[in-house]
């Protein structure tokens, strides 16, 4: 017989493990994918040859669905 963990799927899985976490890790996360992002632009220098607006795109864009969960009444 499968263990539930078996049974589930990667989101699944992963929001359990997430449930773990305190807000110390949750912003440490977010450090360190900052960081990488900048040694990411470091390394590759065409990264950061983009005109302005496509940051500005990919921000709005990633920034939608976890503004819209805040907001949203339950």
């Amino acid at each position: 017989m499968l263990a539930q963990s078996e049974k589930m799927g990667f989101k699944d899985w992963m929001d359990v493990k997430t449930k773990n976490l305190d807000w110390m890790d949750i912003g440490l996360v977010k450090v360190s994918v900052f960081f990488f992002a900048l040694m990411l632009a470091k390394l590759w220098a065409p990264l950061l040859s983009l005109e302005w607006y496509w940051y500005a795109l990919v921000f709005v864009l990633a920034a939608i669905k976890p503004i819209y969960d805040v907001f949203k009444s339950k």
